[in-house]
């Protein structure tokens, strides 16, 4: 997949503006696929009687599965032409996710640094992932490297030099 023009350089990006991802119900074949994926067969994920027994009463979802989940929903709130995840700051696990909860994410601009001269840029994000019944069920603060519009950089450098 390559960026559109609907992807957002890091010169679009304001400090304190905020984006509301569409939402994503949380399956079992998510969870089950996760397990696999990660090795976690915790029983508290996977086994329904096991989960019972536990203040929940049923399976919860991977933490970092709805993480990934919610990744994947930043991914196009808003667009922008990420390059790379740098970092997590912090990141915090506050409710838990069941099987059939539909979660959306929140994404605000925090903070913005210009890094390799002026080619891309790191953005801080605030990012909250919110169920269906208005709960933060995850939040915390990561860091992106965003692309710069080089057509602009490239125009200013021809100003200057004539």
């Amino acid at each position: 997949m390559s960026f559109s023009t609907v992807h957002l350089y890091f010169d679009d990006l304001e400090v304190g503006q905020e984006w509301k991802s569409g939402g994503r119900t949380v399956t079992e074949a998510d969870v089950v696929n996760f397990a696999g994926f990660s090795g976690d067969f915790n029983p508290i994920h996977i086994d329904h009687e096991f989960a019972k027994t536990t203040p929940f009463r049923r399976p919860i979802a991977h933490g970092f599965g709805v993480f990934c989940i919610a990744s994947g929903l930043g991914v196009g709130s808003p667009p922008t032409r990420v390059l790379a995840l740098l970092r997590v700051n912090h990141w915090n696990f506050n409710l838990p996710v069941f099987i059939g909860d539909t979660i959306y994410t929140l994404s605000r601009v925090k903070e913005k640094t210009i890094r390799g001269r002026g080619r891309r840029g790191e953005v801080v994000w605030y990012r909250a992932v919110v169920n269906h019944e208005g709960k933060i069920v995850q939040d915390g603060e990561i860091v992106t490297l965003v692309e710069c519009r080089t057509a602009d950089r490239s125009a200013k450098a021809d100003d200057a030099g004539a």
